[in-house]
């Protein structure tokens, strides 16, 4: 789990330090379990609300299990710390809220760059600025899609719930590693700071991803290249007797800075995307109720997704025939889904705790024909199951 070799004797030390059950936690902590579970042993952060918890578990966690927490001087040295530690082969996270989120942007462009597995969790809480430090909020759809500059592929994942985001973080670090990329977790103050059920299971049960090593010199020599196909190169670590080049400028598939060749550059961010485009099947995911023979078709994700399955039930029970889709990779948007569902509904609802951030992406793949409305709250405060109702039962 740090690398390959550690892992039997990780996996003895999980089993003795956090026996399968269910407990009562928050948010926060499922999130620091559930990477903790997956193999993560190096943290750098700084504490922000309300993120904090998730520091403060890995800080009491990590030295547990032989790994490193570092509180850094902010939020840029923190994304930076890393991804050097992920190029000598730990598995890395940081977690941030809004204002945090914003300083790491030019470091996850960095990381996209180089192909260096992290994952980072913004717990999102209302904006601009400052805003409501304490509150929850769902205003970072799109930071995470093009927070940082230039022609970038990003993965972007949403939990429901607690027990969701421990598994959910378990599988941004097997996307991280899997494609060697970024994964970013967009969560949110008020399941972070909400106590309830979390089952762990036992560690045996989970299944862990490490990335791609070289297999010989000569992929070694082109920590940059795609030997295999999948547009996703073996990552030599440091510290293992391998001369590699990192940086975020243009490079050749050997690592050496390039940058006045078109074609260089042109081959190299064609291929970042295409590793994403071509790999969906690693990390495409939404869940569906009650679709199959939907009319109004409700479209939520994070923490507002909870209260809209309470409305679609409700309305089911007076005769509506609702729907929900909830997609649980945000980005990239199951696009594909999105249209067919569109295709065989009359309206689409789309609940989320901002101005209308997701119903944007929505938009691309619904046609003009159908009805498109936006159930839209700020303040801190989350939708609930009968302010969706009401626009359901007014859409019907």
């Amino acid at each position: 789990m740090i690398i390959r070799g550690d892992e039997p004797e990780q996996i003895r030390l999980i089993k003795k330090l956090y026996k399968p059950g269910n407990y009562f936690m928050q948010g926060n902590e499922a999130v620091a379990y559930g990477a903790i579970f997956a193999g993560c042993r190096f943290y750098a952060g700084y504490p922000i609300t309300p993120s904090s918890e998730i520091a403060e578990t890995m800080a009491r966690e990590l030295p547990k299990l032989g790994g490193y927490y570092l509180q850094m001087e902010d939020e840029i040295g923190s994304i930076a710390a890393m991804v050097g530690a992920s190029w000598t082969g730990l598995k890395v996270m940081t977690a941030t809220a809004g204002p945090g989120f914003s300083l790491m942007q030019e470091n996850l462009g960095y990381a996209v760059m180089t192909e260096t597995p992290l994952v980072l969790v913004d717990v999102q809480r209302s904006g601009p600025s400052t805003g409501q430090a304490t509150k929850g909020a769902q205003g970072d759809f799109f930071q995470a899609r093009w927070g940082t500059h230039g022609d970038h592929p990003i993965i972007a994942l949403s939990p429901t719930s607690g027990q969701d985001a421990f598994w959910e973080i378990i599988r941004a670090f097997n996307i991280a590693e899997r494609l060697r990329t970024p994964v970013v977790m967009l969560f949110d103050g008020v399941l972070a700071h909400t106590r309830e059920l979390v089952k762990i299971p036992d560690v045996e049960e989970v299944e862990i991803t490490y990335r791609k090593l070289p297999q010989n010199e000569e992929e070694a020599r082109l920590p940059f290249g795609d030997p295999h196909g999948d547009g996703v190169p073996p990552m030599p670590l440091f510290g293992h007797g391998y001369f590699t080049h990192v940086t975020g400028s243009t490079h050749k598939e050997n690592g050496l800075r390039d940058v006045y060749t078109p074609e260089v550059h042109d081959r190299l961010v064609r291929r970042l995307h295409r590793k994403i485009e071509q790999n969906r099947h690693v990390y495409e995911k939404y869940e569906e109720y009650f679709t199959d023979d939907a009319e109004i078709l409700v479209v939520s994700w994070g923490v507002t997704a909870r209260p809209a399955l309470g409305a679609v039930l409700k309305a089911r029970e007076e005769g509506i025939k609702a729907g929900l889709f909830v997609p649980k990779t945000v980005h990239p948007f199951p696009g594909e889904r999105m249209r067919a569902l569109g295709k065989k509904v009359r309206a689409v609802l789309v609940p989320e705790m901002n101005l209308g951030q997701m119903i944007l992406e929505v938009q691309r793949y619904v046609n003009d024909d159908v009805l498109l409305k936006g159930v839209n709250k700020i303040g801190g405060v989350p939708l609930t199951v009968n302010e969706i109702l009401r626009e359901i039962r007014g859409v019907a």
